[in-house]
């Protein structure tokens, strides 16, 4: 039997992070949402798909198989038994992901292929809709949050530390609209699932978040 654990949460809440560092102590495979959005952009440079002709992306997600696979700890993106982990990070794949990534076939396609993994290994998935429609039925889910104000500090930090010069209240803006469109967009829109455990890290630091997290999983595992 598989286990499947579910984070999800608004932008800037650390859900990548937290998802991959709890991946590693559980042992459990982390799959990357993003990186497979974006082998399904390599498979479509590599066939001249045209990513503004919707029916010819239609047809050209039906043959795509993609995997994650890690080799002494470093994930491995493979697309069709062809491993493309280091055309995932070029300019024209982002530039084909972001043009492909809208529509309907393409999602529908990537979240089958999420459903497989979760079937045959354990994982930990992160974004805005595993819980609710990715993987509804996960052993564990989680709805990681933060204030506005919290996740703009932690932005603005990040920021300065690389020597970026920045404003704490355009970035707090900017989080704030992001969270207004992820709320109510059409498709998928980001709320916390009803069996979802709500974890408020505003005032905690990365490690009392995982730790808090492995606890509430460590309870389901004795439920």
């Amino acid at each position: 039997m598989s286990y499947s654990i579910a984070i999800d949460g608004p932008a800037g809440a650390g859900k990548s992070t937290i998802a991959k560092l709890l991946a590693s102590k559980l042992n459990y495979i982390y799959v990357d949402t993003g990186a497979m959005y974006r082998a399904m952009a390599v498979h479509f440079s590599k066939n001249n798909v045209n990513p503004l002709d919707e029916m010819e992306v239609d047809r050209a997600v039906q043959d795509v198989d993609i995997q994650i696979q890690y080799d002494n700890g470093v994930q491995q993106v493979i697309l069709n038994g062809e491993n493309v982990t280091g055309l995932l990070r070029t300019e024209e794949t982002g530039k084909m992901a972001s043009q492909t990534s809208k529509y309907q076939a393409v999602r529908t396609k990537l979240v089958d292929l999420q459903r497989k993994l979760s079937k045959t290994s354990d994982v930990i998935m992160d974004g805005r809709d595993i819980g609710t429609v990715v993987l509804p039925d996960a052993f564990c889910k989680i709805y990681l949050t933060a204030s506005s104000k919290a996740r703009a500090e932690r932005r603005y930090n990040e920021l300065v530390e690389k020597g970026m010069e920045c404003d704490f209240e355009s970035i707090k803006n900017d989080i704030e609209s992001r969270d207004y469109q992820d709320m109510h967009r059409d498709i998928s829109p980001l709320k916390q699932a009803d069996d979802a455990v709500l974890v408020d890290t505003s005032d905690m630091d990365i490690d009392q978040v995982v730790d808090v997290i492995s606890s509430i999983i460590q309870e389901k595992m004795k439920a």
